[in-house]
């Protein structure tokens, strides 16, 4: 929904697995599906409540990469961004060893997640339940800073607020601030951002995955 100076825009997942695809084919979202031999799960969740979607790793012994992007279509200006949210779960209590999980706002996006030039995302690194965040605009970056908070199979919702501005950037998780001791200055990038999600794996055997009930993204008109 949009008024004369605003929009709100929500993903919420509803469907038959019709918004993904190709960039040129006016899909909001492409999956990027890196599973040599396994069948990796990318689905809406059957008998949810609500519009619910599971990103799934399969269970074979290999290097396995699920991303939801959009394509590497930048559209957000970061200048003109105020909210972005993510309702986001863990599909297990605690995550393996071998994985990693990532989401927020990017610019182009890469394997590696810490190859990603421009970004703002929250993490889970490996077998914990931990919480990290980092963000980097190409000048100010900060790496894997613990949030105090833990994910696991229980829903919570994650705000990357740029309401105070890109040079003052402010998280939130469950409605509480985090990384308060922190300056997220974004100020140096002044291009566009995608939303992202991605989970991963080195060669291991486990099905780790997320669950995403909704993200929604809020901002100022592009023209004001």
């Amino acid at each position: 929904m949009a008024n004369l100076d605003t929009f709100t825009i929500r993903h919420d997942f509803f469907g038959v697995n019709d918004e993904f695809g190709a960039a040129v084919d006016v899909n909001p979202f492409v999956v990027r599906d890196i599973s040599p031999a396994g069948a990796v799960t990318i689905a809406y969740v059957d008998g949810a409540a609500r519009g619910e979607l599971a990103l799934t790793m399969a269970a074979d012994s290999e290097i396995q990469n699920i991303c939801l992007y959009q394509g590497d279509v930048l559209q957000f200006d970061i200048d003109k961004l105020t909210q972005v949210k993510f309702r986001v779960k863990m599909n297990q209590a605690t995550g393996d060893s071998t994985s990693q999980f990532a989401f927020g706002v990017i610019g182009d996006r890469a394997d590696a997640i810490d190859s990603i030039a421009q970004a703002v995302i929250f993490r889970l690194i490996g077998a914990d339940t931990t919480v990290w965040a980092e963000y980097d605009d190409g000048t100010n970056t900060e790496d894997d800073v613990d949030t105090g908070e833990d994910l696991g199979i229980v829903y919570k919702d994650f705000v990357i607020s740029f309401a105070a501005g890109t040079d003052d950037v402010r998280l939130f998780i469950d409605g509480a601030p985090v990384l308060t001791a922190y300056t997220i200055d974004m100020s140096s990038y002044t291009g566009k951002l995608q939303l992202f999600m991605q989970i991963q794996k080195t060669a291991d055997t486990n099905t780790d995955g997320f669950t995403v009930d909704y993200i929604e993204i809020r901002g100022r008109d592009s023209s004001i």
